[in-house]
C-alpha cells in the first residue's frame, strides 16, 4: 500500500505521486525529521514499520502522542538526524526527509548515515523549499540556500543516484518545492 504522506503544503501527496512505493507488509520506513505532517503515521497507517527521528523531544514527543492515539505503533528516536546509530545498516526499505534536511550543517556526514541504514536500490525521499523560490537580488542563486547541483553533487558523493525530479508548487513564478527521489547505490 502506498502511504499518504505528505511532501509539504499545497503539493500533492503520495498518494498521487506515488514516489514511495508499496511500503506494507512491514516494511521498515524512517522520517528523518518529524515533518509538520508527521508522516511516520502514514507509514505505519499503511503497514510500514515507521520510525521517526527527530533531535527535538518536543517533536518526538507529539508524535509518540499522536501515534498513540491513532493506534498506531512509531517507534520514536530523539537523535541528531546524522546519528542513526540505533539502526541496523541496510535494515530499512525507505528514508523520508520532508522539508527537514536543508539546513543542516553536515550534510555528507547525514548522507552516509542514511546511505548505511538503507537496503541496496531504496530510495531515499527528500521534500525541501526550491532554491529557486528563495532568490532575490538581494540573495542570488545558491547564497541562501543549497544549489540542485549541490544537492545532485552531496548525492552522488554518498553513492546515491537520482532517479526522479519534481518541481511543485507555486511561489510565482517558479515552484515553491522540490522533491528528489534518490537511490541507494552499492551495499
Amino acid at each position: 500500500m502506498v502511504a499518504n504522506i505528505s511532501y509539504g503544503t499545497g503539493i500533492p501527496t503520495d498518494t498521487e505521486l506515488r514516489l514511495s512505493g508499496d511500503v506494507s507488509g512491514g516494511k521498515r520506513a524512517v522520517e528523518l525529521g518529524v515533518s509538520d505532517a508527521y508522516n511516520s503515521i502514514a507509514f505505519a497507517a499503511a503497514g510500514a514499520k515507521a520510525i521517526a527521528v527527530d533531535p527535538d523531544v518536543q517533536r518526538i514527543a507529539e508524535m509518540r502522542s499522536r501515534a498513540e492515539a491513532a493506534e498506531i505503533s512509531v517507534q520514536c528516536h530523539a537523535a541528531d538526524l546524522a546519528d542513526l546509530g540505533e539502526i541496523t545498516s541496510a535494515t530499512i526499505d525507505i528514508v523520508l526527509a520532508s522539508h527537514t534536511i536543508e539546513k543542516v550543517d553536515d550534510l555528507g556526514r547525514l548522507l552516509r548515515q542514511v546511505h548505511r541504514i538503507l537496503i541496496p536500490s531504496m530510495p531515499f525521499l527528500i521534500s525541501l523549499t526550491h532554491p529557486f523560490s528563495v532568490v532575490s537580488k538581494a540573495a542570488p542563486y545558491g547564497t541562501t540556500a543549497r544549489s540542485i547541483s549541490d544537492w545532485f553533487t552531496s548525492l552522488s558523493r554518498a553513492n546515491f543516484r537520482v532517479d526522479q525530479v519534481r518541481e511543485l508548487g507555486n511561489a510565482g513564478p517558479v515552484p515553491s518545492t522540490l522533491i528528489l527521489r534518490a537511490r541507494k547505490e552499492g551495499s
